[in-house]
């Protein structure tokens, strides 16, 4: 989403699971430098440690993330959505296997993206 709309919108990100997490995601990392956008300064949160919990719109991969989205809006005027999208931490193979899997992580998000908010913009028009 920052890669695509940049400061056009606020947009935070964070996880469920992050006992072990020490920093982004290696696989991710990789597929995410192929685009041009270097994620390897990202530092994983928690819900919990959000810098803001006013949003307007959350949205889910998980099943379990989208239970702690409807805990975090409640009695609040925020708009819910569930994305299911397949776990890619858990393709087991070669490390090209596992980027191919990352790979369709990230283009699937993409193209979600671009369908619920538009073409991002560009310059001239």
């Amino acid at each position: 989403m920052k890669l695509m709309y940049g400061t056009a919108v606020y947009v935070d990100s964070c996880g469920l699971k992050l006992e072990d997490a020490e920093g982004a995601d290696p696989f991710a990392v990789a597929v995410m430098e192929e685009l041009g956008f270097d994620l390897s300064g990202h530092r994983p949160k928690s819900f919990d440690l959000l810098e803001d919990d006013s949003f307007d719109l959350v949205i889910s991969l998980t099943p379990e993330a989208q239970h702690r989205a409807v805990e975090l809006a409640r009695g609040r005027a925020v708009e819910l959505e569930y994305w299911p999208t397949p776990d890619p931490t858990l393709t087991l193979g070669p490390r090209e296997t596992v980027l191919e899997a990352y790979r369709a992580t990230r283009d699937g998000l993409a193209a979600r993206i671009r369908q619920r908010f538009g073409r991002p913009p560009s310059f001239g028009g």
